[in-house]
């Protein structure tokens, strides 16, 4: 899965471009953004933008779904994420600084992990029911998708995003110096 979020609503694609200030047509592509209320920063300070690109995996979403007792499949775009992978389980807690090595050359690095809010929470309350019957709990969201909500962060080296690329996961690791 691949998507970006444009003024025309969320888009889902087979290919995009990765640039150094994020993925072409993204609301979130940029250098800097201003800073919400969720920041260190006082709101509508610019900043640096950490956020070029979101990134979730099948298995986490699975697991979401299944902690949620959720009857549908939770998609990707639901929560917002540019992309999608699968055999990724745990990206989440991808360390800040490791790398998504795609076959284009194109190169993302991790910032840190998206965190579960309460508002997408209620998202999925209004999109999706419960297999047991019964209205989603949206709020119990931000508790049950800790470590599974995905990961974030920026472009490092621009190039191509396709769907089905095998992409290589480089984790972090400090240097012993």
């Amino acid at each position: 899965h691949i998507g970006v979020s444009g003024e025309e609503g969320r888009q889902n694609l087979v290919r995009v471009q990765a640039e150094l200030d994020g993925l072409a047509g993204d609301k979130f592509r940029g250098f800097t953004r201003i800073a919400e209320s969720w920041d260190q920063d006082p709101t509508g300070t610019p900043r640096r933008n950490e956020r070029q690109w979101s990134a979730v995996s099948r298995e986490d979403l699975a697991t979401i779904a299944e902690k949620m007792d959720l009857a549908e499949t939770l998609a990707p775009e639901t929560l917002g994420a540019n992309l999608c992978f699968e055999g990724a389980a745990g990206i989440s807690l991808l360390a800040k600084g490791s790398k998504l090595a795609f076959p284009s050359g194109a190169v993302l690095v991790v910032e840190e992990e998206t965190l579960p809010c309460a508002e997408m929470g209620d998202t999925i309350a209004d999109l999706h029911t419960r297999r047991s019957g019964g209205a989603v709990e949206g709020k119990f969201f931000p508790k049950l998708a800790l470590g599974l909500r995905g990961t974030l962060g920026i472009v490092d080296v621009p190039g191509e995003l396709n769907v089905g690329d095998k992409v290589i996961a480089r984790p972090y690791a400090q240097s012993k110096d």
